[in-house]
């Protein structure tokens, strides 16, 4: 197949006329638009019918309230993909769940800012909330089972080729044929090497090389096909383009970014051109999951000093007897984006001088530890002064834990994307400390595993993953590692 320069050059004309249409499309199936509109459409008539019959009346307010519910729904419910069709029944649910949760806490926050919430009944909306969350989940199985069974009696198969035998290749044949949601069904694999040898790719064969792509789309009848080559490819891949442009397939690029050290990945569009984000903090990324994330941190470490203050002031008095000096102790760590913060904590050891400015962890039977210090150590209660941390924003409930500033120069340049763990704010507990990786960290196999889980917590995050995250964070108290 030619793919030369006089190919490649008549096509800049073409492109440079198509520049101003979009690049990005959202592929929303009817389905799913059919979700979001039910949706909208049960949670504005449940609370029509539950106001009515407890107030016999619709007053303004509830008028407000309902427009704001269809505003936030569809914006927080698209930006969760809460109908995203390769889910299935549970995770569906669990994700439309926490969809309707993030809802309701904007719409309690919304009304104590603006001092409304006394107006309304708590009866009505209480009623109104749980409803709606059975309703919601007990909509989308039913749509999505009927949805399913239509497609598996009428729907047809969309025959299918992968230029490329790569790891890309390969996931695409898996999912692509597993999702029974899209039409596409791979019928096979093209080498783009004469040297290449491979035979299979997943469970389909290779068909051939580029050389006869002609002959195996008209003879599979091909009507899509994608290219999964790598990215140092991209010569060849402009080239292949051009010469498919007269067969009537639809051609679909699958760029190996996967090759890429990728942090919060994600594709948008500005003025029509296709942005890929290889490193991006997740909190800058989405500003709407900033706030909600910042009012949970807030309100829970407001509530958490408040039922925890008998336990902290009897600890303050214990530390305040076992040795002379400060009842807090505070250490420059690094923060978000790498900005040095005060971290707060009971102190649990006595107080003594570092040798040239060295932080020396902690280690077992340690001599500079305290009898108190060494149960809250054990405990954690020693972090519990960094609720004090999240109420001034510098700290989250859920992050990678923040680090001595002295570990981080030391450990920098021995990890890979050691300091990438400064995309999003530190926490109290993490995803590392509910999977045992507490305490001292000795040797830099420890700290890396600290680190691999500290950038997949970046990557995945979210809000439910926060919550199990606490929820779990009790029981790896029990661990016997952290001194």
């Amino acid at each position: 197949m030619d793919s030369g320069t006089s190919n490649v050059d008549n096509t800049h004309f073409s492109v440079s006329v198509r520049r101003n249409r979009r690049l990005l499309k959202n592929h929303e199936s009817l389905v799913a638009l059919f979700q979001v509109a039910t949706d909208i459409l049960v949670a504005a008539s449940l609370l029509f019918i539950f106001t009515w019959s407890k107030l016999e009346s619709f007053p303004p307010a509830y008028r407000v309230l309902t427009v704001i519910t269809i505003c936030s729904l569809w914006f927080i419910y698209s930006s969760r993909g809460v109908y995203r069709q390769s889910s299935g029944y549970v995770r569906g649910c669990l994700r439309l769940s926490s969809a309707w949760l993030m809802l309701i806490l904007l719409l309690t926050f919304i009304g104590f800012i603006t001092k409304t919430s006394e107006i309304f009944s708590r009866e009505i909306l209480l009623t109104w909330a749980a409803s709606i969350l059975v309703v919601q989940n007990l909509s989308f199985c039913l749509v999505s089972y009927l949805s399913k069974k239509y497609k598996e009696s009428f729907g047809h198969h969309l025959p299918v080729m992968i230029i490329g035998t790569g790891s890309v290749a390969q996931h695409l044949v898996e999912s692509l044929n597993k999702n029974r949601w899209l039409p596409d069904k791979v019928i096979g694999c093209v080498k783009s090497l004469d040297k290449d040898q491979t035979t299979t790719v997943g469970n389909v064969n290779v068909l051939g090389g580029l050389e006869n792509i002609r002959e195996l789309i008209k003879e599979h009848d091909i009507r899509r096909i994608y290219i999964a080559l790598p990215m140092e490819a991209s010569k060849q891949i402009e080239g292949v383009n051009f010469d498919l442009l007269d067969e009537n397939v639809d051609v679909i690029w699958a760029p190996d970014i996967f090759a890429l050290n990728l942090l919060n990945h994600s594709v948008r569009e500005v003025a029509g051109i296709p942005l890929i984000s290889l490193n991006e903090s997740p909190l800058t990324s989405s500003k709407v999951s900033m706030i909600m994330k910042g009012i949970m941190d807030r309100s829970i470490a407001a509530i958490a000093l408040i039922m925890l203050s008998p336990l902290m002031l009897w600890v303050a008095y214990k530390v305040k007897q076992s040795s002379p000096g400060p009842v807090f102790f505070k250490q420059d760590r690094h923060g978000w984006d790498g900005k040095v913060i005060k971290v707060w904590k009971f102190r649990s050891m006595k107080l003594h001088e570092e040798t040239n400015g060295e932080v020396k962890q902690a280690t077992k039977e340690d001599p500079r530890i305290t009898d108190i210090g060494r149960l809250i150590r054990r405990t954690s209660i020693d972090e519990l002064p960094q609720l004090i941390n999240v109420l001034q924003g510098t700290m989250s409930l859920v992050g990678p834990r923040p680090h001595a500033v002295a570990h981080n120069n030391y450990y920098s340049d021995k990890i890979n994307a050691y300091l990438a763990r400064h995309r999003i704010k530190p926490g109290i507990t993490g995803l590392a400390q509910i999977n045992g990786y507490r305490g001292e960290t000795e040797t830099i196999d420890k700290m890396e595993k600290r680190v691999e889980y500290d950038l997949n917590y970046i990557n995945n995050w979210s809000l439910g993953l926060d919550v199990k995250i606490l929820i779990k964070t009790p029981m790896s108290l029990l661990s016997k590692d952290v001194y």
